[in-house]
């Protein structure tokens, strides 16, 4: 049983959502037992700040917010050894935390906190042309091109929209939308591609955009990033064909839909573009982005449920480890992942 928990809440996280079911977050997980400190972020600084403290001191660091707290979180703790994250669902989209069977009822989730059963968990990592640190790590996908028009609508939006603020955002940022020409190239030096596109996404989870399971195969412990391009069609398929399929990853299968594995990629494009990750801006074009295996652990679920985020069994306790993830094999077109 653990015995001390920060609750770090970002109270704008939803439209408000998240400081309005802070208290019965509190409630459910003091009723399990657990010492519960809550504190609010002002912004996402502030939030590294309380996290670096709260592991500091022992305890297990809790988010109640949306994808975009939660990444930056990990991004924070995946330096901090011996610091494991959970997650309260506050967010409008909450994928992660959907990906992982985590209930979004305040007090279901508590209960999983409480139980205490962590996995390691892959983060993927956005490292710009001139970085000097370690770049940015983010837990679901990482993607560019329409994509960044879209993302940059859906954070403008009404709050009232809920998780339908990407669909909004994406058939909104489709009116003025133009194909961009992109180079992939695949664990660099490595295979190289290029493609007039809509966009290239690097997933390191299923799901993104409240839902859209734009990479179905992604496992969050394989090593592996999932690279999706959605290469150029008709405004009119993209919204009748692929954009609907989005939701329950059948997408992959219509004609334009590419995906390939791979532990690195770097992407640059013909005109500039801001890459977003976990609903925020992260990183300028040309890019590099790779898995990092096991980089931080996670309270989930004991069951995964229908769809498991993870492509193996954990092994039993004191089991030696089992070495570098093997070599990635590419998908061949029309067969892999794909985002919008």
């Amino acid at each position: 049983m653990l015995a001390r928990v920060c609750l770090i809440v970002n109270p704008a996280a939803g439209g408000g959502r998240a400081a309005r079911i802070a208290p019965a977050a509190e409630t459910a997980l003091s009723s399990h037992g657990l010492a519960v400190r809550r504190c609010d972020t002002r912004d996402l600084d502030h939030a590294r700040v309380l996290a670096g403290e709260a592991a500091g001191r022992g305890e297990t660091i809790v988010a109640l917010s949306g994808d975009g707290l939660l990444g930056v979180l990990a991004d924070t703790l995946r330096e901090l050894p011996g610091s494991v994250l959970g997650v309260i669902p506050g967010g409008r989209g909450n994928d992660l935390a959907h990906v992982l069977a985590i209930p979004d009822d305040p007090g279901a989730a508590a209960g999983i906190i409480a139980e205490g059963y962590t996995r390691r968990v892959d983060l993927g990592l956005v490292e710009g042309s001139g970085d000097q640190g370690d770049g940015r790590a983010f837990v679901g996908i990482a993607s560019v091109g329409f994509d960044s028009e879209a993302n940059r609508i859906a954070n403008e939006a009404p709050s009232w929209l809920g998780g339908l603020v990407y669909a909004y955002g994406a058939l909104r940022a489709l009116i003025s939308w133009r194909s961009a020409r992109f180079d992939v190239e695949l664990d660099p030096p490595g295979e190289r591609h290029s493609f007039t596109a809509y966009s290239v996404g690097a997933a390191n989870s299923k799901a993104y955009g409240g839902g859209m399971r734009a990479a179905p195969d992604a496992m969050l412990d394989d090593g592996l990033l999932e690279v999706m391009v959605l290469e150029s069609v008709s405004k009119v398929r993209f919204a009748t064909r692929i954009l609907p399929k989005v939701f329950s990853g059948t997408h992959v299968h219509e004609p334009g839909v590419r995906g390939f594995r791979a532990r690195e990629i770097a992407v640059s494009a013909d005109r500039p573009f801001t890459m977003y990750a976990d609903g925020d801006p992260i990183g300028q074009l040309p890019v590099r982005v790779r898995a990092l295996k096991g980089a931080i652990t996670m309270l989930v679920p004991r069951s995964a449920g229908e769809s498991s985020a993870f492509s193996e069994d954990p092994p039993p306790p004191g089991a030696p480890s089992t070495g570098d993830t093997p070599d990635p094999p590419s998908i061949p077109s029309g067969e892999g992942p794909a985002g919008s």
